[in-house]
């Protein structure tokens, strides 16, 4: 058997995802680019989420929640924000488009 931290992952970042990363304060930008490479490393941080979202994750950084698909060695970051608002926002974002390959 592979050990999980043996297996390459690949993170794939959305565009307007990155943008926002890139424009929040630096300590939180930190944050989350830790936070990142932890879900690099391990993809089952995340809390598992349900209902419409079954098959999400989210991991929980300061303020912020990323919510991420894992799908094989591929780790798709779906969106990041704040608590109040990101669950409505990735329901939205996932029903337009369909899971990656």
């Amino acid at each position: 058997m592979i050990h999980p931290r043996l297996v390459m992952r690949r993170l794939k970042v959305p565009d307007d995802v990155a943008a926002l990363i890139r424009g929040l304060h630096p300590d939180l930008k930190r944050k989350v680019r830790s936070a990142l490479r932890d879900i690099v490393d391990d993809p089952t941080i995340g809390k598992l989420l349900r209902d419409e979202l079954a098959g999400l994750r989210s991991c929980r950084v300061s303020r912020l929640r990323l919510v991420y698909r894992v799908a094989g060695a591929t780790i798709e970051i779906v969106a990041v924000g704040p608590r109040r608002t990101i669950y409505q926002e990735t329901w939205r974002r996932v029903r337009k488009s369909p899971p990656s390959p």
